[in-house]
């Protein structure tokens, strides 16, 4: 009796632990896509991974600050079934984002953390790869003057090599854009 539990025990061990397949590893330690997830999990296949990046913000008076150089770090999560990134910034602001897809609205869902604003709700973008290959991500948000609009986020120029970002305010048709950060990425 004793033995048979104990083969249960260790079979019920190796079936639960195989379901982590696609989780991060010493093999692969960002992780890999789940053939089961969403294909559009494949959108952020050339950010995995980790890169050297400089960013860049406005300041209150409209000019560009000092940029700053960062870490972006991609990885599979969620047994390969999501996606999670952070920043690791030199001026010590680090923030991130856990990037589900939603297969019943086919969009991506976005949810934002920082350290620098802790916050009891995540901030959430939703949106999609276009036609050209750019991620687009879109979340309500009003100007200064309190014109309704998005705050748009870009990733662009994706390449083995590296990308590129942009967070741009734009009026609710796109006709107005007024980018106020702006991020450039090399592989490592």
């Amino acid at each position: 009796m004793k033995q048979t539990l104990s083969v249960i025990i260790l079979l019920s061990s190796i079936s639960f632990f195989g379901q982590f397949n696609f989780d991060t590893s010493k093999e692969y330690p960002f992780g890999k896509m789940n053939p089961k997830a969403a294909k559009e999990i494949q959108d952020y296949k050339q950010l995995i991974g980790e890169c050297s990046c400089t960013s860049e913000s406005r300041k209150p008076d409209g000019s560009w600050a000092k940029p700053v150089k960062m870490i972006w770090r991609w990885k599979y999560i969620m047994n390969g079934k999501a996606v999670q990134d952070e920043t690791l910034k030199e001026d010590g602001n680090h923030s991130g984002s856990i990037r589900q897809y939603d297969s019943i609205k086919k969009q991506w869902n976005v949810h934002y953390y920082s350290s620098s604003k802790l916050s009891q709700t995540l901030s959430v973008w939703n949106g999609n790869k276009n036609k050209k290959g750019n991620i687009v991500l879109y979340k309500n948000h009003k100007a200064p003057n309190g014109t309704d609009g998005f705050f748009r986020l870009t990733f662009y120029d994706i390449t083995k090599n590296g990308y590129k970002w942009i967070g741009e305010w734009t009026d609710l048709n796109e006709k107005i854009v007024y980018p106020t950060w702006k991020i450039e990425c090399k592989r490592e």
